[in-house]
């Protein structure tokens, strides 16, 4: 693996950030930004965090922390989703259901990526890293 931008949940971070970030330009004026700000910072630390931890993966720790921080955001986004659907700022049920659910399974996969991490480390610099 030669970068990041080759990690599936960079790709699918990044790509989940940019469409949180056109749904919050559409919320209601009072959810600009308190809520919107909010769920635009958490997503875009997602991808962030895994850019960075990637950028420290020389020690496998950091790596491991940084990719803890990336999972609490996950859970963040997913958390001020919530809230915007259910104080009904976000009145899209279709977009809230699928932005959920996306952000659930890459919850997921950042979980098994900390996993992974965590027992094949050793093995990383002559890997592929393709389960991450």
């Amino acid at each position: 693996m030669k970068s990041y931008r080759e990690l599936e949940i960079y790709i699918e971070s990044k790509r989940l950030a940019i469409e949180i970030h056109k749904m919050s330009t559409t919320l209601p004026k009072s959810e600009l930004s308190e809520e919107g700000s909010q769920i635009r910072r958490s997503s875009k630390s997602i991808t962030s965090m895994i850019v960075e931890g990637y950028g420290r993966r020389r020690y496998k720790a950091d790596f491991i922390k940084y990719l803890v921080y990336c999972h609490a955001e996950c859970d963040e986004t997913i958390l001020n989703l919530d809230f915007l659907f259910e104080t009904g700022s976000l009145k899209d049920s279709n977009l809230y259901a699928s932005l959920k659910t996306n952000y659930e399974t890459l919850s997921k996969k950042i979980n098994a990526s900390i996993t992974w991490v965590e027992h094949n480390w050793n093995d990383f610099p002559k890997s592929t890293a393709s389960n991450l």
